[in-house]
């Protein structure tokens, strides 16, 4: 028989100097320099995988946390799985992922989220689409805000600290966004060889109402501002915000920003000139189905009972039937009940995110329910489109 995978959950010095060659070649250097991410995401948050004592394949993993219903969820982010070319087909990556997915079990982890290269491989362990990453273009012409209600002050130095609170403040309104790893931070405002990043408070640096960070590249088709990271609190901050950015349209072509799919923002410009330039889905994993369902928040103003059967043929604590109670806007799980709402654990992603509602899941044979059920469900997982604005 040939030998099976072993799992490490500490890395010698050794194992991450071959993991860094292998995510090199799986990345070709996309990650700019990766003894540096490493060192930068931490040795110690590293899961190796072996076979006959040679490293096949590795990830990382990033212990932080996900707003739902206002709610903070501790989540684990997945990032940068890698696997040798001569493992790959081999089953090093599911190996790795179902060793990973049983640590974070293990370990009272509630959810995990990731970007898949290729979503059919993490769907067989249980992921599904959960929200959305889009960055939106506009041409600075066609902005056309004038009015500046609010002054800007630089931040220079640039310190992602100062940012943390007003971060968090529109982070716990709005759906999937990230209670930020450090690394994330880190990289939102270190600048490569060929960038500087700028950034600015909107308001006064005692009182602001936001802040804007944001980089310059000059490209064939024109130059572009890249919105690398932005908070409005207030009307006047977007408003502001906007001003800011057409004042630049004598020297910069394009603006570009992440947002929602359905960006609230594009409302204060004068005509539908914003598109989309690029979109792509997370997804999403329920780890612990009574930690995942019991963490988050729910609509303040409902009161409702979901009988559900769950199936995990990997994490099997997480089979049964089990009772949703929601009430002043919190949740509380028992066992048991009717299984009114039968899902296996990859489908109750997109129900627990509120990308789908529980009608289309039905629709399109995600989820099998009775009138009562789908009705309920439809009531407790009420919000609106989830988005995320960290590429990791």
């Amino acid at each position: 028989m040939m030998p099976q995978f072993e799992y490490s959950t500490l890395a010698h010095p050794q194992d991450i100097q071959q993991l860094g060659y292998i995510l090199e070649q799986c990345f070709i250097s996309g990650l700019g320099g990766e003894e540096a991410y490493i060192n930068l995401i931490g040795v110690e948050n590293f899961r190796i995988i072996h076979k006959l004592q040679q490293v096949a394949g590795g990830l990382a993993t990033l212990n932080m946390g996900q707003w739902w219903g206002g709610v903070r969820v501790p989540m684990t982010g997945i990032a940068v799985v890698g696997i040798a070319p001569e493992y790959r087909g081999s089953g090093a990556a599911i190996a790795l992922m179902q060793h990973t997915l049983k640590e974070l079990y293990a370990r009272g982890v509630a959810i995990s989220a990731l970007y898949p290269a290729v979503q059919s491989l993490y769907r067989k362990l249980g992921y599904e689409q959960g929200g959305s990453w889009c960055i939106w273009e506009v041409a600075t012409r066609n902005i056309q805000v004038r009015e500046q209600p609010l002054p800007l002050e630089p931040v220079v130095p640039i310190n992602h600290q100062v940012f943390h609170q007003l971060y968090q403040q529109q982070a716990r309104q709005t759906p999937g966004y990230l209670d930020r790893h450090p690394a994330i931070w880190e990289r939102l405002i270190q600048p490569d060889e060929k960038e500087i990043v700028y950034a600015y408070f909107i308001g006064t640096k005692d009182q602001p109402q936001g802040y804007i960070i944001f980089t310059q590249e000059r490209t064939e088709d024109g130059e572009i501002l890249w919105v690398k990271d932005w908070v409005l609190r207030t009307l006047a901050a977007a408003q502001t915000f906007w001003s800011f950015l057409a004042n630049h349209r004598f020297q910069i072509h394009q603006v570009r920003w992440n947002s929602s799919a359905i960006d609230s923002l594009t409302l204060l410009l004068p005509e539908q000139t914003a598109k989309i330039w690029r979109e792509s889905r997370w997804l999403l994993r329920v780890i612990d189905v009574v930690k995942a369902l019991e963490a988050r928040g729910y609509p303040p103003g409902i009161q409702a009972e979901l009988h559900l059967e769950i199936q995990d043929n990997l994490l099997t604590g997480n089979n049964g039937k089990f009772i949703l109670s929601v009430a002043n806007g919190r949740g509380k799980v028992t066992k048991g009940g009717k299984g009114e709402l039968q899902l296996d654990i990859r489908e109750l992603a997109p129900l627990y995110t509120s990308l789908f509602t529980p009608y289309h899941l039905q629709q399109v044979g995600k989820l099998n329910g009775t009138e009562t059920a789908i009705l309920a469900a439809t009531q407790i997982f009420a919000g609106s489109s989830p988005w995320m604005a960290d590429f990791f």
